[in-house]
């Protein structure tokens, strides 16, 4: 069709692409990139100097990253550096002090006791005062140095002084950094923290050249490591790789197959002028009892006499074998020698309660935490958490219960079935409850809007006036998207901070009673963890009946009526005049239906939960807990109790 004229231009449709969105699913990788890895898997050289690595553009330590590691022969010790970039705005608030707490937990020195700290000039780190000079820092860096042959250094401290020392000279500044060696693994190893400012901390924003985090660090540890122990003798090198013949991880010997391997294909034959013993044919040996092990678990298939065949990813299988190695080993640790079955990847929508065995970062680099839970089913599981789960409100030996983490909540359905032409308001919501005949419409109430002030947040809602909210008709659409992002997990929920041992005679409402009140729920397993709880209930029950508060009648055991609230009861009067004698003020109970106002003190952790204390400037309360508060730490607030738990007031118009 001819174009028309006479302005018709105007008219004519045009195509405005909009800005490129995010595809759902894992990003495919671009051309280059697919180009790069085959021609490093193809073993191809840099061009120049053998062993020189390409300049980085950018950083301290360009050069040294180049020349690094020239002098090393095949013989040089191995020593593998892990590396992690940390931005501190986005790895959290608590992503500091949670790391360091971990590598300075218990059981990681030679003789099972708690880390210390160390840092270029002292025995002793402050760990606190580090974390407290990079508050302002924009970035952090974080390393694993592991030498093959750790066992063997006598000064594991020397050494890793020595390789900062080496590594200030290579980025030309003075560095801020902590150390802690950890001896509880097969390899002993050092984690490093490196504070992400120039001339200890005073200066710019430290910036490491990619180059040298990739190879050069790990080059001047594996010079510094071959000085300290010398070469490598032939037999310790055979040994080593005999080693890896018949380990179910990612190998050295897997890496020379792979670079070798033309289209997933390996040809392994031997060159006449070669005789059998020379170093070649040995490594050739290695690698045909490596591919022989791999067929037998069917990453490799043995196409004839001489060729191979790898599996397709094979390198991200043996890396995940690996992995679930390590964490079966971790958790063989934390069990101590008691039989269970191990569950290292549980479904997302398994439920479990049971004791913490043990606690620790993933990986070790990262900051995702993990629980080893001893359960009430006789299993043990390990439980990858949220990155920003706080480990130090999780205590070994405490009960938790862990459910999965629901993509569409009741409250949401609720919420936009309140919704009238695109607002739900507080006054309808209430009228509604009251009609219905709902016990209590006010707490009601605030659970929804707690939860529409989480949806705000995330800017889901918009919140129009006091009690008055924007909600968009595909609420829940947007709230599964949202979620969807994200690996929803588990939400784990502290049941109690005593180890099952120390419930069994104490004085408050435990674990032990509310499962011993609770109807319909499952029995405990006959094996496991389930049977000492079995045991503990019943030594549970006779310590009742000894207070008056269970009595048997037959195979029969009836409970006083309210028990649990008369053993909190009974818990707050001994901790209330305790605290009235210490602090000089008037304690003062507080019943169901009361408001009781004053300053939130500070917070404290008994057997029937945690408390928070109330003080109007004369007396002082003890009211149940609840996260929100935290936020009000020396403000005045107030709270009325009801059954279903405490209602907080900040200000005149906000309650939770």
């Amino acid at each position: 069709m001819a174009a028309r004229k006479d302005g018709a231009e105007e008219g004519r449709f045009k195509v405005r692409p909009g800005a490129p969105t995010a595809r759902a699913g894992p990003r495919s990788q671009r051309l280059i990139s697919q180009v790069l890895k085959a021609v490093s898997r193809a073993g191809a050289q840099a061009s120049g100097s053998r062993g020189m690595h390409p300049a980085s553009t950018f950083g301290r330590g360009r050069v040294a990253a180049g020349i690094a590691g020239q002098r090393l022969g095949r013989n040089a010790r191995r020593v593998v550096v892990k590396s992690r970039f940390v931005v501190l705005r986005k790895a959290g608030a608590r992503s500091v002090s949670t790391h360091l707490r971990y590598i300075e937990r218990d059981g990681t020195t030679r003789d099972g006791q708690k880390g210390q700290a160390y840092g270029p000039d002292t025995d002793v780190a402050d760990l606190e005062a580090f974390e407290e000079r990079g508050k302002g820092d924009r970035h952090q860096f974080r390393f694993i140095v592991s030498v093959e042959d750790a066992g063997e250094l006598e000064d594991l401290r020397g050494y890793t002084r020595t390789l900062m020392a080496r590594m200030a000279v290579d980025l030309e500044t003075r560095l801020d950094w902590v150390a802690v060696d950890h001896w509880d693994t097969d390899n002993p190893h050092t984690h490093v923290v490196l504070r992400g400012r120039s001339g200890e901390g005073r200066g710019a924003d430290l910036v490491i050249a990619p180059g040298y985090m990739a190879h050069g660090m790990r080059q001047r540890a594996c010079e510094l490591a071959t000085e300290w122990l010398g070469p490598r003798t032939e037999l310790e090198m055979r040994q080593s790789q005999q080693h890896e013949v018949d380990q179910q991880r990612w190998t050295g010997l897997d890496r020379q197959l792979q670079r070798q391997a033309v289209v997933d294909v390996v040809e392994l034959k031997d060159s006449p002028d070669r005789g059998s013993g020379t170093l070649e044919a040995q490594r050739l040996t290695l690698l045909r009892a490596r591919l022989q092990r791999l067929e037998a678990m069917g990453l490799a298939e043995h196409l004839d006499a001489y060729r191979w065949r790898l599996a397709q990813r094979i390198e991200q299988t043996l890396t995940t074998m690996g992995e679930r190695g390590d964490i079966l080993r971790t958790m063989h640790r934390a069990m101590k020698r008691e039989l269970r079955e191990l569950v290292t990847d549980p479904q997302a929508d398994v439920a479990m309660v049971g004791r913490i065995a043990a606690k620790g970062l993933d990986g070790e680099l990262h900051d995702r935490p993990y629980l080893v839970i001893d359960c009430v089913d006789g299993r043990a599981y390990y439980l990858r958490l949220q990155a920003n789960a706080d480990l130090a409100e999780l205590p070994v030996g405490g009960i938790v219960e862990c459910k999965p983490q629901a993509r569409e909540r009741v409250v949401d359905r609720m919420v936009l079935d309140l919704t009238q032409q695109g607002i739900y308001t507080t006054a309808h919501h209430r009228a509604e409850l009251v009609q219905t005949g709902d016990r209590d419409p006010q707490a009601t109430v605030e659970v929804h809007v707690r939860r529409l002030e989480a949806l705000r947040r995330r800017g889901i809602v918009e919140r129009v006036a006091d009690g008055v909210w924007a909600v968009p008709p595909d609420l829940l659409q947007k709230v599964q998207r949202h979620g969807g992002r994200k690996d929803p997990g588990h939400a784990v929920e502290l049941r109690s901070h005593l180890p099952l041992e120390q419930q069994i005679k104490a004085v408050g409402t435990t674990w032990l009673d509310r499962e011993l009140v609770a109807s319909g729920s499952p029995q405990p397993a006959a094996q496991g963890f389930g049977a000492q709880v079995r045991e503990a209930m019943s030594r549970r029950v006779n310590f009742l009946v000894g207070e008056g508060l269970a009595e048997r009648r037959g195979l029969r055991v009836v409970f006083a009526r309210n028990l649990l609230a008369t053993l909190q009861d009974r818990e707050l009067i001994v901790v209330g005049e305790k605290l009235q004698q210490e602090t000089g003020r008037t304690w003062r109970p507080v019943r169901d239906g009361e408001t009781v106002s004053g300053v939130y003190r500070l917070s404290i952790q008994l057997v029937s939960g945690r408390f928070a204390v109330l003080d109007d400037g004369s007396r002082f309360s003890l009211v149940p807990w609840r996260p929100v508060v935290e936020h009000y730490l020396g403000k005045s607030i107030s709270s009325l109790l009801r059954e279903r738990g405490p209602s907080w007031s900040f200000g005149a118009q906000r309650s939770v």
